[in-house]
């Protein structure tokens, strides 16, 4: 399902304009993206949780030479889903 799918069935379901779905769409994960980078987390109760995690600094290998290299500790999205989704899922 992409952003437009998204899009479409949220306004056929809220009965509002796609113009309006697609501006609450964008305005959800523009939320979400900010809450991300300040480092808090985002909880949707029954639907999971946003959050932030940490990679560390390793030391990988170029596929192509072999030569070993440096890889940057980063910060990564994750998610952790909900009890409902999960058993929504699994019916």
């Amino acid at each position: 399902m992409s952003k437009a799918d998204i899009v479409d069935r949220i306004a056929d379901e809220a009965g509002i304009s796609k113009a309006a779905s697609e501006k609450a769409v964008n305005a959800f994960i523009g939320a979400v993206t900010t809450s991300l980078k300040k480092g808090q987390s985002v909880t949707l109760i029954g639907f999971g949780t946003f959050s932030v995690g940490k990679r560390a600094a390793r030391v990988g290998r170029n596929p192509k030479t072999g030569a070993e290299i440096k890889i940057k500790a980063k910060k990564i999205a994750r998610f952790k889903p909900g009890a409902a989704l999960k058993t929504a899922v699994n019916k």
